[in-house]
């Protein structure tokens, strides 16, 4: 199975200091991994480095790979960006419909034909198992939807992009019990056919949603001053 991203002795760095790291993983083309670790270890972090999305003022070092390309630092233009997607922990909805935000990325990132872009929308909806709860009302505002539903919407407006990895950091962690079911059930429709890096702090979510476990820990001088306290 070919690797869709390849990273080696990733480290996040602040001037000198190792903050994150070093960590190194492989995604498997349509395997669903998940990156687990103390808190303060770093993994949203990680995510936000394999996107070049850091904080201002920190930087990352080591061999990352997506696609057999290689990233350089600072080098996290939109094409990077439309083919490994970060979903973040809490679901960013815009002002505007159900529609327009499912089309928010596709409008900014690819070029298409409404036609098409509303076929992957449609596509990617119910690839999120949004679909059937939305298709009759798509002009409504977003901001009525459900968290869950929220979740799924940001779910499906990264999916419609295609995107060759996707990276979910804490899918469920600010839902409701049914809620994060339903996310699960939408996350876990995904093995086989997308390639996903998931952060939970749940151990049991990894061990329901994913293939393999990647395990990040504290830096050396983190652990030292933690151990120390």
């Amino acid at each position: 199975m070919d690797n869709v991203i390849a990273v080696r002795d990733l480290r996040v760095l602040d001037g000198k200091k190792t903050l994150v790291g070093p960590v190194t993983f492989e995604l498997a083309a349509g395997s669903t991994t998940g990156l687990c670790g103390p808190s303060g270890a770093g993994k949203s972090t990680v995510l936000r480095a394999l996107v070049d999305l850091l904080p201002h003022g920190l930087t990352r070092d080591g061999h990352l790979e997506v696609q057999g390309r290689t990233i350089r630092r600072g080098n996290g233009d939109a094409d990077l960006r439309s083919t490994v997607v970060l979903v973040p922990q809490t679901p960013v909805v815009f002002g505007g419909s159900i529609l327009d935000n499912a089309l928010f990325g596709l409008r900014h990132l690819v070029r298409a034909s409404r036609a098409d872009m509303r076929d992957r929308v449609e596509q990617a909806l119910r690839e999120a198992s949004l679909w059937n709860e939305v298709r009759d009302r798509l002009d409504t505002p977003a901001q009525t939807l459900s968290n869950g539903q929220r979740q799924r919407l940001c779910l499906a407006r990264a999916l419609a992009l295609e995107p060759a990895a996707l990276l979910l950091d804490e899918p469920t962690s600010a839902l409701d019990e049914r809620s994060r079911d339903t996310v699960e059930e939408s996350v876990a429709a995904l093995r086989g056919n997308r390639t996903v890096l998931l952060v939970s702090h749940d151990p049991a979510q990894v061990e329901r949603l994913c293939d393999h476990t990647v395990r990040l820990e504290l830096p050396e001088t983190l652990a030292l001053s933690s151990a120390a306290v």
